[in-house]
């Protein structure tokens, strides 16, 4: 019990990760879309999709006022990521489903993400669930490979 306390935490930092290399990978996209927006306007769609994905919306203003207002758009950009981005797939299944766990430990169970994100097409249904550190492999992976965060060097011993 006591390394599953330890575990969540680690594997929450794992999630936020992934989810900054979603934000890094579709806001481009966003961006060229919808040319016509200024900055602030596609950072805010761009977490309001990933917000959205993960269950876990800004209640608070001015996001909450937007979320509102874009509410049909957000819809649709959601509705076109798996098949705008199909090698994101792999990354939001892991997250989901480690996203899953972790609140399960924490007393939350919400089986509504994991199904809407089935929904879309957003889960790989076959891949088999990741182990801790295959988990946060895939996420120090995908946090170097867009510069959220950066290999560091061991010492040797």
């Amino acid at each position: 019990m006591e390394y599953e306390k330890k575990l969540v935490p680690i594997l929450r930092e794992g999630i936020h990760i992934i989810k900054m290399f979603l934000y890094k990978t579709i806001r481009p996209g966003l961006a060229e879309k919808f040319a016509d927006r200024d900055r602030i306007y596609i950072n805010r769609l761009t977490g309001a999709v990933i917000n959205e994905i993960f269950g876990t919306p800004n209640w608070e203003e001015p996001f909450l006022t937007f979320n509102r207002q874009n509410a049909l758009i957000i819809e649709r950009e959601i509705s076109n990521l798996a098949t705008d981005y199909p090698a994101l797939k792999i990354p939001v299944t892991d997250a989901l489903r480690v996203q899953f766990i972790c609140d399960s430990q924490e007393g939350f169970e919400n089986v509504r993400i994991l199904s809407r994100a089935n929904e879309l097409h957003l889960l790989v249904l076959d891949r088999d669930f990741p182990l801790p550190d295959q988990f946060m492999n895939l996420a120090r992976s995908l946090g170097e490979f867009s510069d959220i965060t950066r290999q560091m060097p061991m010492g040797s011993a």
